[in-house]
């Protein structure tokens, strides 16, 4: 079963724009430090009840404050039905690299979808950790996160690793992890243990398609669909052409 990490961020806002989901909203907000409860104004009173200190309310349509929750917050939690909140988010949508995290919780508190940026914008570990506090389903679509294996755009971010590859790379790399391809993972830095720590934790045994290696030299690059290389070394020059469109680098700190 998945241990599911903390957000990693108090910019969270939890909306809802219905009587009985703002009663909700406040088990939300009470379980994430330093979130804020938005709803219409007209429920100011159950909002400052809901969520003391942490209510902020609005005139207008809801509509109209998804711009400024997605220029000022890192998560998004709707208190609202999926197919509404993909309308009102459709028109502020650029890339997965900057839009926030998205949420979705059914008004009984029994679902928490990742809707939005669910890996990059950590929608899945903040679904994770509301569904734990609610005692709900947190429903993950995301492949590699429904097969629990690897996420190849979060390997090591709780341990403070970037990586380097286009978007080209990390796709088929993507691809490569959950179509069981083989998938060399070659460590020749940072910590072991970046499965444990894995996004949204993951407590199974490495699965079989990935193949560790201690050097990138003993890897073969043509029997592998993708090759996940951590290290601090700069990348061979004998070896990038073999490399090339199939490999993604990470970066520890250079203290692990």
């Amino acid at each position: 079963m998945s241990q599911h990490l903390p957000f990693p961020t108090s910019r969270i806002a939890v909306v809802s724009i219905t009587r009985h989901g703002i009663a909700l909203a406040g088990r939300v907000v009470a379980a994430l430090p330093g979130a804020r409860l938005f709803a219409p104004e007209k429920f100011a009173a159950e909002a400052e009840a809901a969520a003391p200190g942490a209510a902020a309310c609005y005139a207008g349509k809801t509509g109209e404050q998804i711009p400024i929750l997605f220029s000022n917050f890192d998560g998004i939690v709707a208190i609202v039905s999926l197919g509404a909140m993909v309308r009102l988010v459709a028109p502020y949508l650029v890339k997965k690299e900057s839009d926030p995290g998205v949420v979705v919780i059914d008004e009984a508190g029994r679902f928490v979808i990742p809707m939005l940026s669910g890996h990059l914008g950590g929608a899945n570990a903040l679904a994770g950790t509301i569904a734990s506090a609610l005692d709900a389903t947190p429903v993950l679509t995301t492949a590699s996160d429904a097969r629990q294996t690897l996420a190849v755009d979060l390997l090591g971010r709780e341990l403070g690793w970037a990586f380097e590859a286009s978007h080209d790379e990390v796709v088929r790399a993507s691809a490569a992890v959950v179509n069981d391809e083989l998938v060399a993972v070659v460590q020749e830095a940072g910590s072991p243990d970046w499965w444990r720590k894995h996004a949204n934790g993951r407590s199974g045994p490495l699965p079989g398609n990935l193949v560790p290696f201690a050097r990138l030299e003993d890897v073969e690059p043509e029997r592998f669909g993708a090759v996940l290389w951590i290290s601090h070394r700069d990348e061979p020059a004998e070896l990038a052409p073999r490399l090339a469109g199939k490999r993604v680098i990470y970066r520890p700190p250079v203290t692990q």
